[in-house]
């Protein structure tokens, strides 16, 4: 029987006893039960934003700011936490993540104004990245030879599963009992995730020479900061887009409100295949992998702008944006092989990069709305966010080859 050892918070092995094959399998399971009620968390909203505008009497580009309050709360967050928790055990700290995430959405379900409400959106981010981030680890540690990425992949599956379920469904939701139930919901997963983590993580240890100023480590790393900067501007493209998708849907291709829950479900759909053949891909070939998904991305936006009005070629491009999640197993990775003894720092920051890109998609896109071009030009705003990643990706590579064959 196949047997692993969960890794202490260091990335070296825990004194722990091993985790079988079956054991294994369900502690992802848990951890991916906690990203499906993050990504119904971070992605729902999206669907509700004319819903949330109307009833808290503000634009949907105002209400949209919720969306860079949460991302807001990831991007400092995963730092921060990781600094101020590294003498704390994964279990425990997978725990109290968790649990901060659910207060984060209860409280938001209770929010009088838009004020309240996007404070409780930063709340319910800032746990966000360092789960991610532990929990990718976590997944690595038990993973069996060659298949870290995949492995990964299987924790984001959550994620991408509620791309395809529970966003659609919390947005139906939403629209039948009102937007607030979006966020009683997700508090509700965050609950029941909590006790899955409870019952299936194993105790570990802390490394004892595990320390804020072991993580800061990272922070040397040119290239530690090479690819959160085109995993920042990367992933923007896809956010750009998605943040607006339901108005896209219903003002551009004149779709019916009713069928936004399937346009999201279409994305879902995109993100998971997306997920499953990336993870497959960058453990076959990390660069090859990052560097086509960024060019792919470019060209599904590009026509994506050109096509909007056309509901099936939306439909179509929604599907191929939501496979630009392909990109996420493979950065991930890609940061672990990178950060050396700074692995929580740099792993969980991974998501500081990813909702930078969520912010700055949302706040670019609604520029280019706001100013009259229409909701299709978030199109060509996601285009040019991806060369701008895929520009800042060939600098990596470059810096990376040139210290490869420096004698």
């Amino acid at each position: 029987m196949n047997e692993t050892v969960l890794a202490d918070a260091g990335g070296n092995p825990a004194e722990s006893a091993p985790l079988t094959r079956r054991a294994a399998a369900l502690v992802i399971l848990a951890l991916a039960a906690g990203s499906f009620g993050i990504g119904t968390g971070e992605f729902a909203i999206m669907g509700l934003l004319p819903d949330i505008a109307f009833g808290l009497d503000v634009s949907v580009p105002t209400a949209g700011h919720l969306i860079s309050a949460y991302a807001l709360g990831v991007v400092i967050g995963a730092p921060a936490i990781a600094l101020i928790a590294a003498k704390i055990s994964r279990r425990n700290l997978l725990l109290v993540l968790m649990f901060g995430f659910s207060l984060g959405n209860l409280l938001g379900a209770l929010a009088p104004n838009m004020l309240l409400l996007t404070l409780s959106r930063f709340l319910s981010g800032l746990p966000h990245g360092a789960y991610f981030g532990v929990a990718a680890l976590v997944a690595a540690s038990i993973a069996d030879p060659g298949r870290r990425a995949q492995s990964i992949g299987r924790v984001m599956l959550g994620l991408t599963i509620a791309t395809l379920i529970g966003t659609p469904v919390t947005a139906w939701l939403g629209l039948q009992f009102g937007w607030r139930s979006l966020f009683l919901l997700v508090g509700s997963i965050g609950i029941l995730t909590v006790f899955l983590l409870w019952l299936t993580l194993p105790q570990d240890e802390v490394h004892p020479e595990a320390s804020a100023w072991r993580e800061l480590g990272a922070l040397m790393k040119p290239q530690i900061w090479l690819t959160f900067a085109f995993a920042s501007v990367g992933f923007g493209g896809m956010f750009a887009v998605f943040s607006y998708i339901a108005a896209t849907a219903t003002l551009v291709s004149g779709l019916p409100t009713d069928f936004v829950p399937v346009v999201l479900a279409i994305f879902g759909a995109g993100m998971i295949i997306g997920n499953i053949l990336g993870a497959w891909l960058a453990d076959q070939s990390l660069v090859g992998t990052i560097g086509g998904v960024l060019s792919f991305n470019i060209v599904v936006l590009i026509v994506f702008w050109l096509t909007a009005q056309y509901p099936v070629m939306l439909c179509i491009c929604v599907l191929f944006i939501g496979f630009g999640v392909a990109l996420a197993p493979a950065v991930q990775t890609r940061l672990m092989d990178v950060a050396g003894d700074a692995q929580t720092l740099a792993a969980a920051s991974m998501h500081s990069a990813f909702n930078i890109a969520n912010a700055a998609g949302a706040w670019l896109g609604g520029l280019a709305i706001t100013a009259g071009y229409g909701y299709a030009s978030t199109g060509w705003v996601g285009a040019a966010l991806g060369l701008a990643g895929l520009i800042v990706f060939g600098i990596s590579v470059g810096f990376e080859l040139r210290h490869t064959i420096a004698p």
